[in-house]
């Protein structure tokens, strides 16, 4: 790098107009360790399918994910305008989250992202063998 210091390694100490990956401070970077998870992408998939569902519906439609886990992943997905949250004032309130257009446009990337896990998945769990 021209300070004389040096990248991290694979790092190739090039910068974008978007900011640097390899700083924990990137807002890119920040993004992607939010929506780089298995529950946003199962979250993200089951919405773009269903359209609107209440947290009930998505949490059975999410299997292995816990309540706690659902309603942090929600919020996070809320705050960052990819899901929208809806509340019925009935008593108790119903409570449905559908994907903004903003997060319609994130299913495509995740989808390109589980297609290419489940070609190669057979290749990888060979690998892994001992």
């Amino acid at each position: 790098m021209e300070d004389g210091t040096s990248a991290p390694p694979g790092h190739s100490g090039v910068t974008t107009p978007r900011g640097d990956l390899f700083n924990p401070a990137c807002p890119t970077r920040q993004l992607l360790d939010r929506i780089g998870t298995k529950w946003v992408a199962m979250i993200v998939k089951t919405l773009a399918e269903s359209g609107e569902l209440r947290y009930a519906e998505l949490k059975r439609r999410t299997p292995g994910i816990s309540a706690k886990m659902l309603a942090q992943t929600l919020r996070g997905l809320e705050n960052d305008h990819l899901v929208v949250r809806r509340v019925e004032p009935t008593v108790p309130p119903a409570v449905s989250y559908s994907l903004t257009p903003l997060g319609q446009s994130l299913d495509q990337p995740l989808a390109a992202l589980r297609d290419w896990a489940e070609t190669h998945m057979p290749e990888i769990n060979r690998a892994a063998r001992p």
